[in-house]
């Protein structure tokens, strides 16, 4: 989402740098006589100097790379790039809510995060995530139910959120998945998800920076809201951290890092109103 030309934040920005220049010249034509015509020289000059400003101002607004946001006293810094080269102490991955790991173009594709991550780190020795995961302590208190009719991948499905700690990777329960093995959510569901989302990061992340992509972008569906943005999603992500109520304190923080070929689908300036 390219940021409008006349963007209120752009516009907040230049009336900032108007003000400046506007006390500087009062005061210079207060203490300095300049003839009519010079005047008239330096009111062009300084007209297309302030049209050159405004111009630079909106061109940095579509080309930066990284906004930082301050919520709750934690530093949240939403940037463009990869989620696997992504400096940072822990990543998170979004799963489906059974911690499939069958990469075969119907329970995971292998396009999608998960299924990269897979081929990445347990390309043909995929048991040993199995095993991992299986013998997870945590996992056994988050189950919701066993699907015993379910016929491809696992049976035991978890909590929507929950999280399982691999190495430095972040497993997190995101997805449903129908009968036909297609992932999707209902707007409550993500929502609730995300909460409990951050409750899990509050209770593995230690101190330690954790990075995480747009969850829901992607192949995930939504119920009732196909047309939900990324830019909805993201902004979505930062006010349930914000109502999480947890903290990250310094130097640790939150990465959201959004993919490079959807930035044509954000607007970073306007995540600075989500701020508390």
């Amino acid at each position: 989402m390219q940021v409008p030309f006349f963007d209120k934040k752009i516009l907040h920005t230049f009336y900032g740098f108007l003000s400046v220049i506007s006390v500087l010249t009062s005061i210079v034509f207060l203490f300095v006589e300049i003839d009519s015509t010079c005047k008239a020289a330096i009111g062009g000059g300084a007209l297309a100097l302030l049209v050159l400003v405004y111009i630079g101002i909106w061109i940095h607004a579509n080309v930066r790379q990284s906004i930082k946001l301050t919520i709750n006293t934690s530093e949240i810094e939403v940037k463009y790039g990869d989620i696997f080269s992504e400096e940072a102490d822990l990543k998170a991955i979004a799963f489906n809510e059974y911690f499939d790991t069958l990469v075969d173009e119907k329970v995971i594709s292998s396009n999608s995060l998960n299924g990269i991550y897979i081929k990445k780190f347990y390309q043909g020795r995929v048991t040993a995530l199995d095993e991992i995961i299986s013998s997870d302590t945590h996992l056994p208190e988050m189950i919701a139910r066993e699907n015993v009719g379910r016929t491809h991948g696992k049976k035991t499905k978890y909590r929507l959120g929950t999280i399982c700690t691999v190495d430095d990777y972040l497993l997190t329960a995101f997805s449903r998945f129908d009968e036909s093995n297609k992932a999707y959510l209902e707007i409550n569901d993500y929502i609730n998800c995300l909460l409990n989302f951050w409750n899990e990061i509050d209770r593995v992340y230690a101190g330690r920076t954790v990075a995480l992509p747009v969850l829901g972008s992607g192949i995930t569906r939504f119920r009732e809201y196909e047309n939900i943005s990324d830019q909805e999603l993201l902004e979505l992500i930062i006010w349930t951290f914000k109502v999480s109520r947890i903290k990250f304190t310094y130097p640790s923080k939150v990465k959201i890092v959004v993919w490079q070929k959807k930035r044509e689908k954000i607007n970073l300036l306007t995540l600075k109103d989500l701020e508390s």
